[in-house]
């Protein structure tokens, strides 16, 4: 870990320390600057757990990536700040798929003299903000999330109302990293994997946050949202770059996919 390097990615300045305040500042400077995005996926490239991997990829290349890529780095970052850093296994839609879901997604508990708070930059348009282990409701940025207890020791998150999956579950231990290694090779190999589905990319902004699913580009602010469709492979590089920072050119060779994908979903468009 360089981690001058990874404070220049994210444009962090000022003294790291492992306290409240760091946390929130690192965690939030890192949204702002990297995308989630799962272009690798949809690229056939391998993309692993491994946090070595994902700073040179998301660091040295600037590119983004997806919860075990966004939150591994993350994770590294803060254990070299000095933070007490648990790597824990989350599933999202637990709602509905059951414990079937558990390791499909990556989380991080950060101990603090003041108690558990959750750091999570991998959950595309989820908080802005790590929050503390605790039920309730709470804002980050622009929108409003809670944390629930669950009857049977888990614990659930709910997404703002406009996000994409409406909420993630966990138990507050430390994840199990043969699980998250082996769901993290499903969802990039399987078919009925949403992930090899669909090409997503997200990112935080001052004024809300970006979202492109395919060739639908999605912006929401605190109260409206607006829509654009791609019309093109060279549009779509276009948007990657000056939407999400992404210098990405042979993602033009996903434009045929992501067409026939949208083509698909909501029928043919002029």
């Amino acid at each position: 870990m360089d981690l001058a390097a990874y404070f220049r990615r994210i444009g962090f300045q000022g003294e790291a320390r492992p306290d409240l305040a760091t946390l929130k500042a690192v965690h939030r400077a890192h949204l702002l600057a990297i995308p989630y995005e799962n272009l690798d996926v949809q690229l056939g490239r391998p993309v692993t757990t491994e946090p070595a991997a994902a700073f040179e990829k998301i660091v040295e290349r600037r590119r983004g990536g997806w919860c075990y890529e966004m939150n591994g780095l993350l994770g590294w970052a803060l254990a070299e700040i000095g933070f007490s850093v648990t790597r824990m296994a989350g599933g999202v839609g637990r709602v509905l798929l059951g414990d079937a879901a558990e390791a499909n997604h990556l989380i991080l508990r950060v101990d603090l003299d003041d108690g558990p708070w959750l750091a999570d930059v991998g959950f595309g348009d989820g908080p802005l903000d790590p929050f503390p282990i605790k039920a309730g409701p709470f804002r980050s940025g622009l929108f409003d999330f809670a944390l629930e207890a669950q009857s049977d020791g888990w614990w659930r998150v709910h997404n703002h109302p406009r996000g994409g999956a409406p909420s993630f579950d966990f138990r507050d231990r430390p994840g199990d990293e043969a699980a998250l290694s082996a769901r993290c090779h499903w969802l990039q190999t399987a078919q009925d994997s949403v992930f090899v589905q669909n090409a997503v990319v997200q990112r935080h902004g001052p004024e809300g946050l970006s979202i492109l699913r395919g060739r639908t580009l999605l912006t929401l602010g605190v109260e409206d949202t607006t829509k654009q469709t791609i019309p093109s492979a060279d549009a779509y590089i276009e948007v990657l770059d000056r939407v999400f920072g992404l210098d990405l050119p042979e993602a033009a060779d996903l434009w045929p996919a992501i067409r026939a994908r949208h083509e698909a979903l909501f029928g043919p468009t002029a």
